[in-house]
């Protein structure tokens, strides 16, 4: 299937949506919230769907998972970026020459954004309102396990905005296939922007196959290093938080560091996460100081593996280390650059990994369960970015667009 006349109407669609009334996008963005809530049945049918389909043991299953509550959580998510601040036309910065000319750094949309995402259909509706309040249209490539769920959610979107006599094509739903991301990804005279959202597999896919600039979001390989002097009170609740708030979303703890001066503590501090059924995969230090004080069934020996995982389940591997340095080591060596902790009463010690852990968010003494677009107050987001050139970190509003310079002038000419 050819999908270039869908590439051509999210064009279209998104020259129109720069010159369309803000108002007009609040509506609509009300209008769907409202639409999700009132009919919840409508996302959460198709939903089952494509749960029948998948394995409940499997990680992707709660990121599939769509729920009344998740309906509520998304439809409030998008009433709160309804109601923020529109990021397009923003004076960036402004300056008049001696000449008399005028420039103006503005922020505008990119245009035209492709987002590729797996098994969280909670995807479609958060980029959607992201993209239509920032004035981009968005082209959807879901994948295959979330076909059902994503058609619904668009139908619905879709719909209001015909009824709002907005073009509906400002948000496209492709098929679920490989030559259809493909496609996507060598489109460049429709798209300007592409954001692969899922596993490292798919990151690395889109990034060695597109034409189009890539913003990398979605792999979380995430550490809290446990220092000689962090409080064990605070660190066993922040690492039980960090490892089970949520295990399926890239937030999630994947590897505890510990000093080896508080092995004494380890059970104490993953204490809670035995009665939640977390694996932990330790080295032989770490195994030693687990062995009789951590159930039995749920220990194991850790393996090159281990480390650089990100498990997305319940589990977690565990790392002693004989200093501070080799902790930073650790994790410059295994981290994906999305989040890090450490959990240390010491100021200097904490200070310095601050400055010198590489990671788009990094913490002291809470949990990386915060990485967040709405944690941060930047409403919803559309991921979080672990490169560091255009957007770093959650990905909101402000991120979505990129800027132009406008130079007004009175007929002055350069010598």
């Amino acid at each position: 299937m050819n999908l270039d006349p869908l590439f051509k109407n999210a064009l279209k669609a998104s020259r129109e949506l720069m010159v369309l009334d803000h108002g007009k996008v609040i509506d609509a963005l009300l209008m769907v919230a409202d639409e999700i809530v009132k009919y919840p049945e409508v996302i959460i049918s198709e939903n089952r769907r494509d749960l029948a389909l998948m394995d409940k043991s499997d990680p992707r299953y709660d990121r599939l998972l769509l729920t009344p509550a998740r309906i509520e959580g998304i439809a409030s998510d998008m009433r709160n970026v309804a109601h923020m601040p529109g990021p397009v036309g923003r004076i960036l910065a402004s300056n008049t020459r001696p000449n008399g000319l005028r420039i103006t750094k503005v922020a505008v949309p990119f245009g035209v954004i492709g987002v590729i995402y797996e098994s969280r259909p909670n995807v479609t509706l958060d980029v959607f309102s992201l993209c239509i309040k920032s004035g981009n249209a968005c082209i959807l490539k879901g994948g295959s396990d979330a076909i059902n769920s994503n058609k619904a959610a668009v139908g619905i979107i879709r719909n209001c905005l015909v009824e709002l006599n907005i073009n509906p094509d400002v948000v496209t739903l492709l098929p679920a296939g490989r030559k259809e991301t493909l496609q996507l990804l060598n489109a460049r005279k429709y798209v300007d922007l592409i954001i692969p959202r899922g596993s490292r597999e798919l990151i690395d896919f889109v990034r060695e196959n597109s034409v189009i600039p890539v913003i990398e979001t979605g792999a979380g390989v995430c550490h809290t290093y446990f220092d000689e002097y962090g409080d064990k009170e605070k660190g066993r609740d922040i690492i039980f938080n960090a490892k089970t708030r949520r295990v399926s979303v890239c937030n999630a703890l994947d590897c505890l560091i510990i000093h080896e001066s508080r092995l004494g503590d380890l059970p104490y501090l993953v204490s809670l996460c035995s009665g939640s059924g977390v694996e932990i995969f330790a080295d032989k230090r770490s195994f030693s100081s687990f062995k009789g004080n951590y159930p039995s069934g749920l220990l194991h020996k850790a393996t090159k593996e281990s480390y650089g995982t990100e498990f997305l389940s319940f589990r977690m591997a565990v790392k002693t280390v004989a200093s501070f340095d080799e902790a930073l080591e650790h994790i410059a060596r295994y981290g994906s650059g999305h989040s890090e902790a450490i959990i240390s009463e010491n100021d200097e010690r904490t200070g310095l990994f601050l400055k010198l852990v590489d990671a788009s968010s990094v913490y002291s003494n809470t949990s990386t369960a915060f990485t967040d677009g709405g944690e941060f107050g930047l409403g919803a987001e559309i991921g979080i970015s672990t490169q560091k050139l255009h957007a770093r970190g959650p990905m909101a509003l402000e991120e979505m667009t990129t800027y132009k310079w406008i130079i007004e002038g009175a007929g002055q000419i350069r010598k």
